[in-house]
């Protein structure tokens, strides 16, 4: 599969990929907010976990920025709070969304009585169910590396050389606060990263186990599912490894990514290589778990690139009906670099977005592929925060070729900080007229978003939402966030645990 839309248009016309061509200094967005003295509700900029340089806040972002801190004051004058603790209610959320629609056009839904007033908060859907399939934190001891591209983020900013990170930002404890405390999600997955080293690992598959039992033992509940690792290009090596997983770890799914190189002078592998790949297929059905999820699209540095392509996945689906491929981040290939205008022009121009075009072409051309599911994890928090309009293209694009049954959330937490904003992001956006009137794009109605909330992502794994929904009695995390919520603690701290460009 080449890189063309259907219409025979060549790319990228949107959107390219994470290119270092920003090479200011960078900062870590909790340093400038403390600098700054205020935490938004929502990233007014790109954060960077260190795996690609953060560009430069745009001119609309900023624009989004003033809008909201100037709202804030004058709302936190009117509710006689400070600024901070506004922007830390859910009137602040309102108002950075009333920002967003201010600057962006009208793309969330924001009611006048949430601007001033807590109690009128955005509610729940009804029935709603957050089961987030993306989420990550870092191991205890492995905090100095932060992440395995840090030497590579060094050399694009010397200023990073010898910075010491606050890694219990990143650790277990916070994880819980951040994504059960301090957001509505009721489940996740917890997945690793492959170092480019054993050393180098952040979250070996041991510890996701692991983490997965303490959240779940104070609980009560099941409230974590784990990944377990395939490094199919390691052969025999992987193999051994997948058979040890499978007896020791429980898992619930497999996590891949083709673009990183782990075998000696390898570059990488492909889904669809019948001799490196499908041993490891043929093991997952063995073992009982099905669920393939891989990394496809943001090709990271120190990724291969070429492997980052989505064009193997048809293949491999074709040939393994039984078993679930999750294509993590819907394959986007990256950041539309460009400004607001610049953006629409070429959304009227051509439409292709590299690479999920591509994946949705495939879909269209072999309908029976229904193995295969598009997660939406930084390619939802990039894109909605940057170009809206580009956001619900994308996810319209998704949506038509895939059907609403094969769209999966996912936030990409810790390193977004908190997913409430981006929880809230899904719920209040509305596709545009002049989407649904070019391209056919059905409305987000509430019964779209449930599936995609959590609904499609509680099937694929075999859970039951309605036994998570509701608080669960000696649950200790629904009894934390409650008593959490009605007490002064109840403050969220807005952070993201990642990286900005200076200004």
């Amino acid at each position: 599969m080449n890189e063309k839309s259907a219409k025979g248009s060549h790319p990228p016309k949107v959107c390219g990929g994470f290119a270092p061509t920003v090479r200011g200094r960078w900062v870590r967005k909790s340093d400038l907010d403390e600098y700054r003295g205020f935490n938004l509700p929502l990233p007014t900029q790109i954060v960077s976990n260190e795996e690609f340089l953060p560009p430069p806040q745009s001119a609309a972002q900023k624009a989004v920025e003033q809008r909201l801190l100037v709202a804030a004051e004058a709302g936190a004058k009117k509710r006689g709070v400070s600024r901070r603790e506004f922007l830390s209610e859910s009137c602040g959320m309102a108002t950075a969304f009333a920002a967003m629609n201010t600057v962006f056009g009208s793309f969330f839904r924001v009611e006048g009585e949430e601007l001033f007033e807590p109690a009128a908060r955005l509610a729940r859907l009804p029935g709603e169910f957050v089961f987030d399939v993306q989420t990550h934190h870092v191991a205890v001891g492995r905090g100095a590396i932060v992440l395995p591209f840090r030497q590579i983020a060094e050399a694009w900013n010397p200023a990073l050389r010898g910075h010491t990170h606050a890694v219990e930002e990143v650790y277990l404890q916070n994880y819980v606060k951040e994504i059960f405390l301090d957001s509505e999600t009721d489940m996740v997955v917890l997945s690793g990263f492959p170092g480019l080293t054993e050393e180098t690992n952040i979250l070996p598959p041991e510890q996701i186990a692991r983490s997965r039992a303490v959240i779940d033992g104070i609980a009560g509940s099941q409230r974590v599912l784990a990944h377990g690792l395939i490094i199919p290009d390691l052969g025999a090596q992987n193999l051994e490894s997948m058979h040890a997983q499978a007896e020791r770890l429980k898992l619930n799914a497999w996590k891949g990514y083709t673009g990183v190189p782990r075998a000696a002078g390898g570059e990488g592998w492909w889904l669809d290589d019948e001799k490196v790949a499908y041993p490891t297929y043929q093991y997952a059905r063995k073992a009982g778990i099905r669920n393939i999820c891989v990394h496809k699209g943001l090709p990271l540095e120190g990724f291969n690139v070429e492997h980052c392509h989505p064009k193997d996945v048809a293949k491999a689906a074709s040939d393994f009906p039984d078993l679930n491929f999750l294509i993590y981040h819907s394959g986007f290939k990256g950041l539309p670099l460009q400004e607001l205008p610049a953006i629409e022009k070429a959304l009227e121009k051509d439409p292709y977005v590299p690479w999920v075009s591509d994946l949705c072409a495939m879909r269209r051309k072999n309908p029976k592929l229904t193995n295969v599911y598009m997660e939406l994890g930084s390619t939802f928090g990039i894109t909605v925060i940057s170009h809206p309009l580009l956001s619900c293209h994308v996810l319209g694009m998704i949506l038509d070729a895939f059907g609403e049954d094969h769209v999966l959330w996912g936030t990409d937490s810790i390193w977004w900080g908190s997913p409430q904003w981006q929880i809230e992001a899904l719920r209040r956006l509305q596709m545009p007229e002049a989407l649904t009137n070019r391209f056919g794009y059905k409305p987000l109605t509430t019964a779209i978003k449930l599936k995609i909330l959590g609904g499609n992502a509680a099937r694929l794994h075999g859970i039951d939402p309605k036994a998570k929904r509701a608080p669960i009695p000696g649950d200790i995390i629904d009894r934390l966030r409650k008593e959490y919520r009605e007490s002064n603690l109840a403050t969220p701290s807005g952070t993201q645990y990642g990286w900005v460009a200076a200004r």
